[in-house]
């Protein structure tokens, strides 16, 4: 594909959003390029692309996101989502199109020996796309030695390709806080135990798990996000639930969060007589890449001429593509998409937009990588 090929169909997922586990149209258009271009494709929560050459045994993955967000896209170009309250506002429109021109350009002209399995997943957003894959055989089907990953960066210049071994994304954990206690006239606080004003304790207390019980500069985030009563005017509410989320570094800070949210929802609760429940679902885990393969993403970028970030501070988003990384040794890498107007709007902003520019540099990242890593023979030049 050209860029003017690429940008086109980047552009037409971008005005068809569909959510996650929802991407039927999406995974046909998905599905039908790959078979035109010869590969062999297996459809099922996701799709799979298998292009093979030469006669090598050895096999990589590359995983690209397919689902959007419940957002209302704000955006003036002429090609804005035409889903009401669903868009593309985190580039999967452009991971997608990156690893089909990819296939595309592997397919004309393979150069490597081997075979690459094309990943194209649903509902990164809500964390359950990879694990919705595993679960159902992909990897036992289709199995690969390495698996990478693309993800687009606003703020860093076009094209920039920043990495690091060890951890790239924290892990994500959802909390719940439900505190019973006994509603009242609000102008009889005595009388009752007031929900509302515990939770308030609770959230200031829970900001002491960063601050005083993790090491400093462990990465962690505790942020409670939704406070919710049965209180109204002149009721005071009995009930209150607390929810939030969790950013961890790694499983032992994770798990160590957990244990003092209980305790703490614990002793407050039993000091002013009330009842607590806590649960703590861990939704991703923690993504981390392995030495090899990601050398081998920075000796790809080199190879095309990319600027290099080898060692970036890890990320406090977390990613799906976490799972499969803990299945197979893996890399997940950003890809800067541009630091002006749209393309350098945070990422789930109503009016972020791919940087289309970005479209043949990553393309042309998947196939130099996949030449490398699987290279041809001398008699399959």
């Amino acid at each position: 594909m050209d860029t003017d090929q690429l940008t086109a169909l980047r552009q037409a997922f971008h005005r068809d959003p569909e959510l996650g586990f929802q991407e039927v149209r999406t995974k046909a258009r998905v599905a039908d390029l790959l078979r035109d271009m010869g590969l062999e494709v297996h459809e099922g929560a996701g799709v799979i692309g298998l292009l093979r050459a030469g006669t090598g045994n050895r096999a990589i993955g590359l995983r690209a996101d397919m689902d959007a967000l419940p957002i209302t896209e704000a955006s003036t170009h002429d090609y804005p989502s035409e889903t009401p309250g669903v868009m593309h506002a985190c580039g999967h429109d452009g991971h997608m199109t990156m690893l089909l021109g990819a296939a595309a350009t592997l397919a004309a002209d393979p150069g490597f020996d081997g075979t690459v399995v094309f990943i194209f997943q649903p509902n990164e957003e809500h964390g359950l796309g990879a694990k919705a894959m595993i679960d159902e055989g992909v990897l036992e089907r289709f199995p690969v030695e390495e698996v990478y990953a693309i993800h687009n960066l606003p703020g860093a210049p076009v094209g920039q390709v920043s990495t690091r071994p060890g951890l790239i994304c924290s892990s994500e954990s959802l909390f719940e806080i439900t505190i019973h206690g006994q509603g009242g006239h609000a102008s009889m606080p005595q009388a009752g135990r007031d929900a509302i004003t515990i939770g308030a304790e609770m959230v200031q207390a829970l900001q002491t798990i960063v601050s005083r019980k993790l090491a400093p500069g462990a990465g962690a985030v505790v942020s409670v996000t939704e406070f919710l009563t049965d209180g109204q005017r002149n009721v005071l509410p009995g009930t209150a639930t607390l929810k939030g989320d969790v950013r961890a570094r790694s499983p032992e800070d994770r798990n160590a969060i957990e244990g003092f949210m209980r305790q703490i929802a614990g002793g407050i609760a039993e000091a002013h007589g009330v009842t607590v429940e806590v649960s703590y679902n861990t939704e991703f885990i923690e993504t981390i890449n392995a030495p090899e393969p990601t050398r081998a993403v920075v000796a790809a970028a080199g190879a095309t001429g990319l600027e290099t970030i080898p060692d970036r501070q890890p990320m406090s988003f977390s990613e799906d593509f976490a799972h499969f990384s803990a299945a197979v040794p893996g890399c997940f890498l950003l890809l800067g998409n541009g630091d002006t107007g749209a393309h350098g709007q945070p990422l789930h902003a109503d009016d972020y937009d791919f940087n289309d520019a970005l479209l043949p540099i990553g393309a042309g990242l998947w196939a130099e990588l996949v030449r490398q890593r699987l290279p041809a023979q001398e008699g399959d030049r």
